[in-house]
């Protein structure tokens, strides 16, 4: 791997990076147009149905493409969409060569981007930073290859693994900069899920707030088998571009739905394992309806549920520096576990990083 493609390829990523959560459901996508050793173009994919990171370099570029080499975190579409195919814009400027992060991963378009290029003459070579490249856009692979959400568990915890006290207090277990960050994540994602104790308890609005930012509110989905939200709850009276989704069983209050129905509130019925939303079920809905990334935010029967479904990709657990001390809290995850330990569940990949006093454990599954 030529150092010189690793520096303008990560320069790519960094463009690609400012379109987080407001891609979906494309992917992020960075472009770099160097002539010699000038950087002549720079663009982004800023906007799902927009023109793609290509065009905005290629435009930035003008005269200047011609003869140069363009960096790009994804291959270059070769298929008409929303927009044209990339590959003839790409031919039209005169680029000579193409680096590329990653192939397209997506088996549902005809691709071939980097070999139409290649038989028009131009050369061309992939997989420069494919690590970093895939996982900026983990939810898009995810969701191309298996037409269901990538699935992200994020919790907040006491050292001794409890996410409230048994009155239900939870406030505040991490500090303001954790909270901030659980916030980007909010913002990356297409939805956010909870279940209707979480409302219940806490009375969340489930936005993003981030200051001095304009942000990105996820779907706002609640796992309530019978219809159990009190009508005043913060998040079914909003101010928000995204939807409020309540997810139930079959047997629910007709009249009640009808009332939330008719203020805005969308609702989706699926299967129910006893008193408990059948998971797998509504990963498979979601997918339907184009989310391709779910944030899991509890509380502890949600998040047991999910873990024991298998449906988690990700996981983002923050412990803040307290111990509760007993052993009747609510814990991270609630319902049966396993019978050994070595039957739990094993992330891999991990990674840890300070928050202040607060530490964050991100891993895979």
């Amino acid at each position: 791997m030529i150092a010189v493609d690793v520096k303008y390829m990560k320069m790519a990523l960094e463009l690609a990076e400012k379109g987080r959560g407001w891609t979906s459901p494309n992917p992020m996508v960075g472009a770099v147009v160097v002539r010699g050793s000038e950087v002549v173009g720079k663009g982004f994919h800023k906007k799902a149905g927009g023109p793609h990171a290509e065009i905005h370099a290629l435009n930035d570029a003008g005269e200047k493409a011609r003869g140069a080499t363009l960096y790009v975190t994804l291959e270059p579409c070769n298929h008409a969409g929303k927009t044209p195919p990339c590959t003839g814009a790409i031919l039209k400027s005169g680029i000579k060569r193409v680096v590329a992060g990653m192939k397209d991963p997506n088996p549902r378009v005809t691709g071939g981007g980097l070999a139409f290029l290649e038989r028009h003459g131009l050369d061309v070579v992939s997989g420069v930073c494919e690590d970093e490249c895939r996982r900026l856009n983990e939810s898009f692979i995810k969701y191309s290859l298996t037409s269901l959400p990538f699935v992200i568990l994020k919790c907040a915890s006491t050292l001794d693994g409890y996410i409230a006290t048994r009155t239900g207090d939870s406030k505040w277990i991490t500090n303001p900069q954790s909270r901030q960050f659980a916030h980007e994540l909010r913002h990356a994602v297409d939805a956010i899920v909870v279940g209707v104790g979480t409302v219940i308890k806490d009375n969340p609005r489930l936005t993003t707030r981030l200051e001095g930012r304009r942000c990105s509110d996820p779907i706002r989905i609640v796992l309530d088998t019978y219809l159990s939200i009190p009508d005043d709850a913060r998040l079914l009276h909003l101010s928000s571009d995204s939807d409020t989704l309540i997810v139930t069983g079959h047997a629910i209050p007709e009249e009640k739905r009808k009332a939330l129905e008719k203020s805005g509130v969308r609702f989706l019925t699926t299967d129910t394992e006893g008193d408990t939303i059948d998971l797998e079920a509504l990963l498979r809905e979601l997918g339907r309806m184009e989310i391709t990334s779910l944030l899991i935010e509890g509380g502890s029967h949600v998040i047991g549920s999910a873990m024991r479904a298998g449906i988690v990709d990700k996981i983002y657990m923050f412990y803040g520096p307290r111990i509760y001390g007993g052993d009747d809290g609510v814990p991270v995850c609630a319902g049966p576990g396993v019978d050994s330990i070595a039957d739990a569940i094993r992330l891999k990949r991990i990674s840890v990083r300070r928050f202040g006093d607060d530490v964050l454990v991100e891993g895979y599954l």
